[in-house]
């Protein structure tokens, strides 16, 4: 169908088109953090997007992440299996988010936190997406207050 049937989109270049990544292609060639592994599905690497990443996390049973934050990212996360916990410190001490299958959690950017799986038999799998299309990911060596105290 073209445009001239939508006045209200934009003008779209030709070469528009929708892409489908398989969950067999998914790659772990991307940002990671210990104890999770992250495989990236939506980016601009995958399929040229220019402000999104799309992703799973996993993270075994009875495993908790590095501490880290994701930049300017901002974080939207959904919870497909497990009962992952997320972590961050709101300044007077850590605050503890414990999730279960069909939670959403949003992380701001730049906010340090972690992923724990306390599950001693089920690993947790969560999508991930980003506003940026690549994962920043920097690992911190603690979790700390945005304000560094």
């Amino acid at each position: 169908m073209s445009d001239a049937f939508h006045p209200d989109l934009p003008d779209r270049p030709p070469h528009t088109r929708v892409h489908l990544v398989r969950s067999s292609e998914l790659t772990g060639d991307t940002a990671q953090s210990g104890g999770m592994r992250r495989l990236e599905a939506i980016s601009g690497k995958s399929v040229g997007s220019s402000t999104l990443w799309t992703g799973e996390t996993h993270v075994a049973p009875d495993t908790a992440s590095s501490d880290h934050h994701h930049g300017e990212s901002e974080t939207s996360i959904y919870v497909v299996s497990g009962r992952p916990r997320f972590v961050f410190h709101d300044g007077t001490g850590e605050v503890v988010l414990q999730t279960e299958p069909g939670d959403y959690v949003y992380v701001p950017p730049w906010v340090p936190h972690r992923e724990e799986n306390l599950d001693p038999d089920t690993p947790a799998v969560v999508v991930i997406s980003r506003t940026t299309q690549e994962a920043i990911v920097v690992n911190l060596p603690a979790l700390t207050p945005l304000d560094g105290s």
